[in-house]
């Protein structure tokens, strides 16, 4: 910017959006801090400032410290699969068939579908009664009997986690595709040529290649997975027996089951800083990626 008056122009323009961002995003954020603080009750009388009780309750909280742990093994179970069936996704539409464009368009359909719809879907698929996910299990033998998928303590939050990777592993297989398209095809022929088999070729020349996106894709996916809330609310509600209440849902219920606003803003501001942690992973990852 010149000394000219074109930052007054550049400071005058972001202005509107600048006051924008703090009206949404910056004044939630700094009452939400102070409430932390206080023993404020949702719809109750004046809040009291409490110091760091809230946050001292959460952390010794074992309901806390639970959802924190389901909430860490749903990101891992989610974004796994999401890596694993993303690459393997984006390794056969990068190879020439008959038909490739439409299966494309069939692959970005589930990453297509609104949350809650994906949510619902699923929810119908898995019903223990009339859901097809059972009838198919039953008709080829699998099971023997119709099982309650989401009725389960044992597996409801893995059922949730392989639900969400099925809606987003579409949107890794194609950053991964897009990543694919720069690799040289010079150099699979020189891997071939020195022997290499579809294995060897895949770690020393796809992976490489990919992995710069293939971990910010992951990052991202690692932070918005770590804050999910729509598909456990429309899915469990948190059942069976707490079994899939991650952070983000015992969020909510503090403030609106439990009307306790104080220890539900500790709660988030814990998340937030949490959630803060994956971001600065996910910059890592962008700088890593600018370097190579």
């Amino acid at each position: 910017m010149r000394r000219d008056g074109s930052s007054f122009e550049t400071w005058l323009l972001l202005g509107p959006a600048l006051l924008v961002l703090a009206a949404i995003t910056l004044y939630p954020l700094v009452r939400t801090l102070w409430t932390s603080f206080t023993d404020a009750q949702l719809g109750g009388g004046p809040a009291s400032f409490v110091g760091l009780d809230n946050y001292l309750f959460a952390l010794k909280d074992p309901g806390f410290r639970a959802a924190l742990l389901r909430t860490l093994y749903f990101t891992l179970l989610s974004v796994g699969l999401e890596a694993l069936i993303g690459v393997g996704t984006a390794l056969l539409l990068q190879e020439r068939f008959p038909g490739r464009t439409f299966v494309r368009v069939l692959v970005i359909l589930p990453w297509a579908v609104p949350n809650i719809v994906n949510a619902l879907m699923w929810r119908l698929i898995l019903n223990p009664e009339f859901g097809s996910f059972n009838a198919l299990l039953l008709q080829t033998g699998i099971i023997g009997q119709y099982r309650s998928w989401l009725g389960d303590p044992a597996i409801a939050l893995s059922m949730v986690a392989i639900v969400d990777a099925w809606k987003n592993f579409p949107l890794v297989a194609f950053i991964v595709l897009a990543a694919l398209q720069s690799v040289p095809t010079d150099l699979y022929e020189a891997a071939r040529l020195d022997g290499a088999g579809p294995m060897a070729r895949f770690l020393n020349v796809t992976l490489p290649h990919i992995l710069p996106s293939l971990l910010v894709i992951l990052a991202l996916r690692a932070i918005e997975a770590f804050r999910v809330f729509d598909i456990v609310y429309v899915m469990t509600r948190g059942g069976p027996a707490d079994a899939t209440k991650t952070v983000s849902f015992l969020v909510y219920q503090q403030y609106f089951s439990f009307l306790d606003a104080g220890t539900g803003a500790a709660y988030a501001v814990v998340i937030a800083l949490l959630s803060s942690i994956l971001i600065l992973a996910h910059l890592r990852a962008m700088r890593r990626e600018g370097s190579h």
